[in-house]
């Protein structure tokens, strides 16, 4: 089986459990809105602990799931399991894709884009994997627009954040990055998660991009 050199135990456990506790405050409907209308064959790169594999569509006739930790593929291959589409969960990194050009109609990241070495690069290599006109969808924490908060995660990004989290920033600009890859952004939603209790991590948007 092939290996992607990604560990982080510690981190794995913990975004099991707080993963679970943002869906049960609403982020699952965040989910459920990601994958809603897709079709097709679908590659979901960084796919976690497998959360949005519930929500995929009956149109949806199969998930490539790439997840480079190992604790979280476990999760995940469990979660496909419960899911109605027919997943399959595998070791890969994103901007090494094991998947052949043009194979997919969509493309899914959800809170990925963040802890990428190369954002710009990771999304390239989904762009070679769509087929032309392929879609991308997006559910990530972005950079705050306030200055405060914008501050604050460059101060938590240039010091213990990413070492913390296996290597999360909390202040990218996510949607910058899917244009400089080659994407035309069709939709875009930016809001606060949650809504009444602010983070550096709060800020996030929901988007498609085609190929």
């Amino acid at each position: 089986m092939p290996t992607t050199g990604v560990s982080h135990p510690l981190f794995a456990r913990f975004y099991t459990w707080f993963s679970q506790v943002l869906d049960r405050q609403g982020m699952s409907g965040r989910r459920e809105a990601l994958v809603a209308g897709l079709s097709g064959r679908v590659i979901e790169v960084g796919a976690g602990n497998g959360l949005n594999f519930t929500h995929y569509p009956p149109s949806v006739t199969g998930v490539l799931a790439v997840e480079p930790e190992p604790r979280l593929r476990v999760v995940a291959r469990q979660a496909a399991r419960e899911a109605r589409a027919r997943i399959e969960v595998v070791a890969g990194l994103a901007d090494r894709l094991p998947a052949a050009g043009g194979g997919f109609d969509a493309a899914v990241v959800s809170f990925v884009l963040c802890s990428l070495p190369d954002p710009v690069a990771g999304l390239r290599e989904i762009r070679r994997v769509l087929v032309p006109g392929g879609r991308l969808r997006f559910l990530e924490h972005v950079r705050a627009g306030p200055t405060g908060w914008a501050r604050a995660q460059d101060l938590l990004d240039a010091t213990v954040w990413p070492c913390l989290t296996g290597g999360c920033h909390t202040g990218r600009d996510s949607v910058a990055a899917v244009e400089a890859a080659g994407f035309t952004v069709e939709s875009l939603e930016r809001f606060v998660f949650p809504a009444r209790v602010r983070s550096p991590i709060s800020f996030c948007v929901r988007g498609e991009a085609r190929s």
